[in-house]
């Protein structure tokens, strides 16, 4: 018998809307309900051989609570049959369900699921889920005691990166300018439409801010301290939306008819320091690439949750990856962070754009999401890490790379 292994037959998004714009009023049950529609649209897959839906959502309160996944499941009128769970790892939470899904699959748990994620932080906004205080607030006695009282806030985190790798607020712009003319390039050039499933009229990313620069970002006040560098301009913007992969074994891929686009490879975890709380998608990489016997070199594209800017800047200086090939159609500061989404968004657009590379590369695989495939190669990285947003308190950064290898064509 030959040994199971977990691909990708198919990956799909939203367009990401913006705070109170195009999604804000829709529910995250129904939001998610309209991409797993669409898997089955693009795939024809019978729903019903599902085995589960693994869902990713940070503030599961309200709109978002009571196991939004399975209502998702409902919603799309799918079986009563097919069960889902909702998982909460920050913002990585939907690329933990890649991770949990593709397990799954290679321990003969399951043969069919879905991975994906939503959040509708117009409607469930950040820190919904503790900000009343009512039933007490996140961490506790003993953590403050072992990190002396500090208080745990993603921006402040973001200010001692930038501190500690030395980034002027100058290169911190330059970066989030560079965000928006890469998605300015992709939405342009029509290049994200095969990833995109479009809510009505609505079909394109609306974080875009054409004609970002230096200079008009100089105008912005810093977030969170006067002489601070990060700013609303380079951090990731308020989103809503949702996405969705279709995973399952080669055999059983052949036996439904389905063409393998990806397999997982490689999947790994790294926490780090939660005070500064955003530099674990750097030790996640070295572990990914460690256990995968691949270098930086081989890796012909990654992708780096854009949490503020200098989140991929400290990861360009210590992995060494090429710049070229980091976040190729613009990441969070210009897309947006749809937190429960977003590690679901960066493995559909990383899905999406390897087989355009055709970059021959030898047989292996990397970070967070990424493909490497047959005689072609091709290689990616998702180095996002479960990250909390601005004042979340808490948030133990944890990175959550996989590897993926792809194949070429459907």
């Amino acid at each position: 018998m030959p040994a199971r292994d977990a691909v990708i037959v198919d990956a799909v998004r939203t367009p990401v809307g913006k705070k109170n714009g195009s999604l804000a009023g829709w529910h995250a049950a129904d939001l998610s309900a309209h991409v797993l529609r669409a898997l089955v649209e693009r795939t024809g897959i019978d729903p019903a051989v599902v085995d589960d839906v693994v869902w990713g959502c940070v503030q599961q309160v309200g709109q978002q609570s009571y196991n939004v996944g399975r209502m998702g499941v409902l919603a799309a009128g799918w079986p009563e049959s097919v069960p889902a769970v909702t998982i909460d790892r920050q913002c990585g939470s939907s690329q933990q369900s890649v991770h949990f899904a593709a397990a799954g699959l290679l321990s003969g748990q399951y043969d069919v699921a879905v991975a994906g994620g939503v959040e509708i932080m117009s409607a469930v906004p950040l820190g919904a889920s503790y900000s009343s205080g009512e039933f007490g607030l996140p961490a506790g006695p003993l953590v403050a005691q072992r990190y002396d009282g500090a208080h745990f806030n993603q921006g402040t985190g973001a200010e001692m990166m930038a501190e500690k790798w030395g980034f002027s607020r100058e290169q911190l712009d330059e970066f989030a300018a560079g965000s928006h003319a890469k998605l300015a390039g992709a939405i342009d050039s029509g290049v994200l439409s095969g990833q995109i499933t479009p809510v009505g009229e609505f079909a394109v990313d609306e974080g875009l801010r054409r004609g970002t620069s230096v200079e008009t970002l100089a105008a912005l006040k810093p977030s969170f301290k006067p002489d601070g560098t990060i700013h609303a301009g380079n951090a990731s913007q308020i989103s809503d939306g949702a996405a969705a992969l279709l995973m399952t074994t080669s055999e059983k891929a052949a036996e439904l008819g389905l063409t393998p686009i990806a397999r997982v490879h490689t999947a790994v975890l790294a926490g780090d320091d939660p005070v500064m709380m955003l530099g674990a998608p750097i030790p996640a990489t070295a572990r990914a690439l460690s256990r995968s016997g691949l270098s930086i070199e081989d890796i012909g594209a990654f992708e780096v949750n854009e949490a503020f800017a200098p989140v991929p800047l400290a990861w360009l200086a210590e992995t060494g990856a090429d710049p070229a090939r980091l976040n190729v159609h613009g990441g969070a500061i210009a897309i947006g962070h749809p937190l429960g989404a977003s590690g679901a968004r960066l493995a559909t657009t990383l899905v999406h754009h390897l087989p355009r590379r055709r970059r021959a590369l030898r047989p292996a695989d990397h970070v967070r999401g990424r493909r490497a495939g047959e005689r072609h190669h091709l290689r990616a990285a998702l180095t996002g890490a479960a990250v909390r947003h601005r004042g979340d308190a808490g948030a133990a950064r944890t990175g959550t790379p996989m590897s993926v290898r792809v194949r070429t064509g459907r």
